[in-house]
């Protein structure tokens, strides 16, 4: 082998094979085979020509001769060459093994029969499958690497590709000719002389004015040094030279010296040992210059091309500042024409507002004028200080206009002009009934300063018992005006005078009734008059002591305050004051069915819808039933007429009213005098006895129970018939879904008034009215106001109490 490489070395015409080869070799050129170097200090040996060889040995040389012979990149073998290996992705988790073979995995590991098995093991615990490759996708070997034997002694690939079979089917290639093709030539071109010899022509880049403008910033090694890095030393050994930079800029203007028409070899080391040539013209100092010139040049253009659109952008700039200028100075000159002519308007009421001028100006001209400035000037009106305005020229008008009014006479005077100035005057920033802030809304101090002087002169004059005129005068201004006002006026005006009226009420002695001169201010005033309550009833207590049943004007004076007062002082009163007495009148009734008075009686029944139900029943109880039992069983044991007896019941009974005979212990009093009759009659059989008077009794029984239980099934029937409009009613609106929706389903079916207290809070909880009880909802608890604190309670408790 090594004679051959001689051979090839010493003809130039194989030079190109010579390369070639080289590449699947090493640069150096050594021999691939087994001989060994030659020894040229050992003596001369001679070697044994042999016998001459015969005609098929000279074939086979001059095939290998052949072999031997230069060749191109065509006449290699279709599968020599670089070609593309498909690895890992081809590969898929269903591949059970490769096509090199199958039989191998049965003895692999079976050297571990002579030791303790740990390689398997550890090996089948992360996830090895005897038979399959290794990898996560299976992917690698199952047999090892075969070896094949090369045919002659070439180099590698010198006699085609030396895969295997077993290389092949495990390692698919995709042939590239083409791109082999390229790979060759741009290889082998690097090893060689340009061909035509002629030296590159140096290229050149050129910059227009409008790729500078595009940069559009300054070059980087014309910016000004820091001062901490001006003096800075710097050694430069990347030359062939030592340099000193005393500043990191001197650094960023160092020339570098053009390699663009120097050819390939000149740019690597040398491999020989000569020198490389020097280039022929080489000027630093020039091309530096020549360089900073451009930058300069470069700069130079960039500044003005920024000064350029700056000074363009600052036009655009003044153009729109002059039009939003010329804008503002529009709107200034409208707004100067609009207060010149307001200034003249408000002049004109001034001049005609003097006590000379022969043309007064009136009420109803100053108005239309405040309507002209606030159509046609609003936003002078609105921007004005209107509170001034209305007090130099509407304030005397106005005090003018209310000097000869009579509230209590014409209370429907001047409330037109009023509305009127109420919508020139009122601020719409304000609440309309809202606060009492008399410098920022001027229609509020008009009324504080013009009307309401007036008012309180009335009301010093007025008698709390002729209480229609006020009533109807304020009832005739409230939707005018401020709420404050309407307030102030209760408070500190009208209360006063009627408690100080109710201090001087003597039921006993005055003549009029006191509810007729307080309960028409129960709209207004509401739950303002509660102070007043108690005094009231005190005066009525003090008044009854000395009562009779008999005296019907105290339920005429009282009939009046039962819906006034709260239901619990309402029947606390009547228990204290009216029941005894007609327990006393009750105790005082003789029965006689022979000679009946009934006039005690009537005086207690007449009291019906004022006492309570259960106080009515308790006084029939305790005073009247049981002497009418007795006097029924003393009229039973005497041979008495068994029809009278009927009638006597019948009569009594009628006495009642329905509400009174449906409760339990009433009905209870009846049946056991129908059974005192029934056990009368079934005593006396062997006895004379009135013919038919068993069968009346007995019918009697029959008809009075037939009724009690037609009367407790119509009332179970209208009870039904109200649970299932009040069921239609829920079902229609919604379910309560918490406990306050609980409670306005209750209050509702009650007729009670729930509420929540606008603006009071306890504990952070909203407080409600519950009829007149003042409640909050914590945690599903009802607490009630109390004395001194607040009590729970329970819903039917609540109820209880509101009724």
């Amino acid at each position: 082998c090594c004679q051959r490489r001689l051979t090839f070395e010493s003809l130039p015409a194989r030079q190109e094979y010579k390369q070639r080869e080289e590449l699947f070799t090493n640069p150096v050129g050594l021999c691939f085979c087994a001989c060994r170097a030659r020894d040229y200090s050992a003596p001369v040996n001679f070697i044994s020509a042999g016998l001459k060889k015969g005609a098929a040995e000279e074939a086979e040389l001059e095939d290998s001769d052949d072999e031997e012979r230069p060749v191109k990149q065509d006449d290699f073998p279709k599968d020599f060459g670089p070609r593309k290996l498909k690895t890992g992705g081809n590969f898929k988790p269903s591949q059970k093994g490769f096509a090199g073979g199958t039989k191998s995995f049965m003895d692999f590991g079976s050297w571990e029969r002579h030791t303790k098995g740990i390689g398997q093991k550890l090996l089948q615990k992360m996830g090895y499958v005897p038979g399959r490759g290794l990898g996560k996708n299976a992917q690698g070997i199952i047999n090892p690497i075969e070896a094949k034997q090369r045919k002659g002694k070439g180099a590698v690939g010198a006699y085609g590709s030396e895969r295997t079979t077993q290389s092949m089917q495990d390692f698919p290639v995709v042939d590239s000719e083409e791109e082999a093709e390229e790979e060759f030539q741009k290889e082998l071109s690097q090893w060689r002389k340009d061909p035509s010899g002629s030296k590159k022509k140096p290229k050149y880049s050129y910059k227009t004015v409008e790729e500078l403008k595009a940069k559009g910033r300054i070059s980087k090694k014309l910016t000004a040094p820091q001062k901490e890095l001006s003096q800075v030393k710097v050694i430069d050994m990347t030359g062939r030279e030592q340099k000193v930079y005393y500043s990191y800029s001197q650094i960023s203007h160092k020339h570098n010296v053009p390699d663009d028409g120097l050819p390939l070899q000149s740019q690597q080391l040398p491999q020989s040992g000569k020198e490389t040539k020097a280039p022929g013209f080489a000027l630093p100092e020039l091309e530096h210059n020549l360089q900073l010139l451009i930058d300069l040049t470069e700069q130079e253009i960039i500044q003005n091309d920024r000064q350029l659109q700056y000074e363009r952008d600052m036009v655009v700039n003044l153009f729109h500042e002059l039009e939003k200028m010329t804008e503002v100075l529009d709107h200034e000159e409208r707004v100067i024409s609009n207060l010149s002519k307001v200034l003249e308007m408000v002049e004109e009421c001034e001049r005609r507002m003097q006590p000379d001028c022969s043309n007064p100006l009136t009420l109803d001209e100053c108005a239309r004028i405040f309507e002209t400035l606030q159509d046609k000037y609003y936003e002078e009106y609105r921007m004005s200080d209107r509170v001034d305005l209305a007090v130099a020229i509407v304030y005397p008008l106005m005090k003018e206009y209310f000097k000869e009014w009579d509230p209590l006479k014409d209370c429907t005077y001047g409330t037109e002009i009023i509305s009127k100035w109420k919508s020139l005057l009122e601020n719409d920033q304000l609440l309309s009934h809202g606060g009492q802030d008399l410098s920022a809304d001027a229609f509020h101090r008009l009324i504080w300063e013009v009307w309401m002087p007036f008012v309180r002169n009335i009301v010093t004059q007025w008698q709390p018992r002729n209480c229609d005129p006020m009533v109807d005068f304020l009832d005739s201004w409230v939707h005018i005006i401020p709420v404050w006002i309407l307030d102030n006026i209760l408070d500190q005006l009208i209360f006063p005078k009627l408690q100080k009226e109710v201090e001087n009420w003597n039921p006993l002695t005055d003549t009029v009734p006191i509810h007729s001169w307080i309960h028409p201010w129960l709209p207004l005033m509401q739950a303002r008059l509660e102070p007043l309550y108690s005094p009231i009833r005190s005066k009525l207590s003090s008044a009854l002591q000395k009562w009779h049943p008999s005296d019907s004007s105290a339920k005429l004076i009282l009939q009046p305050w039962k819906d006034v007062f709260t239901p619990g002082s309402w029947e606390a009163f009547m228990v204290k004051n009216i029941v005894p007495k007609l327990g006393m009148c009750l105790g005082e009734l003789v029965i006689n069915p022979h000679q009946q008075h009934m006039d005690a009686f009537y005086w207690v029944i007449d009291w019906e819808g004022m006492i309570s139900v259960s106080s009515l029943v308790g006084l029939l109880e305790k005073h009247f039933f049981p002497k009418w039992l007795q006097v029924l069983c003393s009229w039973l044991s005497n041979s008495p007429n068994y029809e009278e007896i009927t009638k006597w019941y019948l009569g009594w009974k009628s006495m009642f009213s329905d509400q009174v005979l449906a409760h339990p212990s009433v009905k209870d009093k009846f049946n056991e005098a129908l059974d005192i009759m029934n056990r009368a009659v079934s005593s006396n059989v062997g006895a004379y006895m009135q013919p038919g008077a068993r069968e009346n009794i007995a019918y009697l029984t029959h008809t009075e129970r037939r009724k009690d239980f037609q009367y407790e099934a119509m009332q179970e029937r209208r009870e039904a018939e109200n649970m299932a409009q009040r069921g239609i009613g829920v079902a229609a609106s919604s379910v309560p879904m918490n406990f306050k929706d609980l409670i306005e389903t209750k209050a509702e079916e009650h007729n009670i008034v729930f509420m929540p207290v606008i603006g009071k809070r306890h504990e952070g909880k909203q407080l409600y009215t519950f009829g007149r009880i003042v409640i909050y909802i914590d945690r599903g608890v009802v607490f009630v106001q109390g004395e001194k604190t607040w009590v729970p309670t329970s819903l039917q408790s609540l109820i209880d109490m509101a009724k």
